[in-house]
């Protein structure tokens, strides 16, 4: 789940916000020349600006991990509330601004080479899930996570459904994918940000009944806690009982 090198101009993108560069625009550029701009001030909102903030951060118990923490604005906000976190990251730049922010325990390290007690509730956000790439790269993570998860602990995921999508230039992306024995929702995109466009790499955007499949495949129960009409969805995962 490490695309640090691929990934470093989000980085730059989130410090310059955070070093107030508040009108800071990030870039999503798809292989067949979409693109999407995004306010990198997103990465910065506050934690119950979202319905599948508020449930995720409701969710939580124990003793957590947040992987792919970002900013830290949810082991921020947990930790505000008494919790102890563990905010990781594969980027330098982000595992900064965490420390300023005030996040007591934080690592910079891809989650394939954390090894740590198990924890009792894991965190998957933002759509970070996109970082294993493919279909493959999930059932990876999803079993190498088994040892991370206490045996009654549980893991929250925030993915994206490319199948909520209308628009015929995702439709169109899709069918593309399928017609060359492709999953729909593995997308090979690069970022840009101030005319500088970083290399390619790939992403992974999940619909819920094969996210369910998989899950149970590499040892899990998955329920969907939350269903928006964007394709945004929230799914807890917690390990079968044999």
């Amino acid at each position: 789940m490490n695309n640090s090198q691929q990934i470093e101009l989000f980085g730059q993108a989130l410090l310059d916000y955070h070093n107030g560069d508040s009108d800071a625009m990030l870039d999503y550029c798809r292989d067949d020349g979409y693109i999407q701009s995004i306010p990198v001030g997103l990465f910065f909102r506050g934690v119950t600006d979202m319905p599948s903030d508020n449930i995720s951060i409701s969710e939580c118990k124990g003793r957590i991990l947040d992987i792919g923490a970002g900013t830290g604005l949810h082991a921020l906000h947990l930790q505000g509330l008494g919790s102890t976190v563990c905010a990781i990251d594969v980027l330098e730049t982000t595992c900064e601004i965490m420390k300023r922010n005030g996040i007591k325990d934080v690592r910079c390290v891809d989650i394939s080479c954390f090894n740590e007690e198990p924890f009792d509730t894991v965190l998957v956000l933002g759509h970070t899930i996109g970082n294993v790439g493919n279909l493959s790269g999930l059932r990876g993570f999803l079993s190498n996570l088994q040892k991370l998860v206490k045996s009654d602990g549980k893991v929250i995921i925030n993915p994206l459904d490319p199948k909520y999508t209308k628009d015929p230039r995702h439709l169109t992306y899709q069918k593309f994918n399928v017609e060359n024995n492709r999953y729909l929702g593995e997308v090979r995109m690069s970022f840009k940000y101030k005319g500088k466009k970083g290399p390619p790499f790939n992403w992974l955007n999940i619909d819920s009944d094969s996210l369910k499949n998989i899950a149970y495949e590499t040892g899990w129960e998955c329920n969907i806690l939350l269903q928006e009409e964007n394709g945004n969805y929230l799914a807890r995962l917690e390990k079968q009982n044999f």
